[in-house]
């Protein structure tokens, strides 16, 4: 399928707006640009964006419709926080915190935040460190299971739930948390991809 054919697929699939498309066009433009110089995404995985990155990352939004406050811990190449962002861009009390360890994807992040005016804010440092209060807290690709929610678990703390895209082995993952951690959890098939998962954890809490 064609880049455009996708896109057009993406659309139909999100309902996203001629601007919302318009904005995440640009969002792809600039991630082909930076990913040149810098590694965000696997460049095999460009020309796939619309339904790897972009389907991937707003299928997110069929899960929790009313959540209008989301962080994206590890939010890297802006997956699924940017385009997340760009969805809810015109919802009225929508935000959403980009958090990231390394300074440069940071600055990359902020370069999209501050040309497509996003209802987002960048913070460079560790993930359990941030004081945010969320809806959801969300992450794709930063670490297995058990970690990640060592990572989250200040958020679940203040009142989130989880969402989280994960891969092939979320199974297995889930079972090796129950080692450290008791929690509720949901699996069911991404849209995007028959070997992934949305993973979503709710009443989190380390186990003694």
């Amino acid at each position: 399928m064609s880049l455009e054919a996708e896109k057009a697929v993406f659309q139909q699939k999100t309902r996203a707006t001629p601007e919302q498309m318009a904005d995440l066009e640009a969002f792809r433009l600039r991630l082909a640009e930076a990913n040149e110089v810098m590694n965000l995404v696997g460049p095999d995985s460009l020309p796939d964006f619309w339904n790897r990155h972009a389907w991937d990352s707003a299928q997110l939004l069929t899960h929790a419709p009313d959540a209008l406050t989301w962080v994206d811990l590890g939010a890297g190449a802006g997956f699924p926080g940017v385009v997340l962002t760009i969805l809810l861009k015109d919802r009225e009390g929508a935000h959403v915190w980009l958090i990231d360890s390394l300074r440069k994807r940071c600055r990359f992040l902020q370069e999209i935040v501050n040309a497509l005016g996003l209802p987002a804010t960048v913070l460079n440092g560790r993930a359990e460190e941030q004081r945010v209060r969320c809806d959801i807290v969300t992450a794709r690709a930063v670490a297995p299971m058990d970690k990640l929610l060592g990572y989250a678990q200040p958020y679940f703390e203040r009142g989130a739930q989880g969402l989280f895209l994960k891969g092939e082995k979320a199974e297995s993952e889930l079972l090796e948390a129950r080692k450290s951690w008791h929690f509720q959890a949901e699996l069911v098939p991404s849209q995007s991809d028959a070997r992934g998962r949305i993973v979503t954890v709710r009443s989190l809490k380390r186990a003694r």
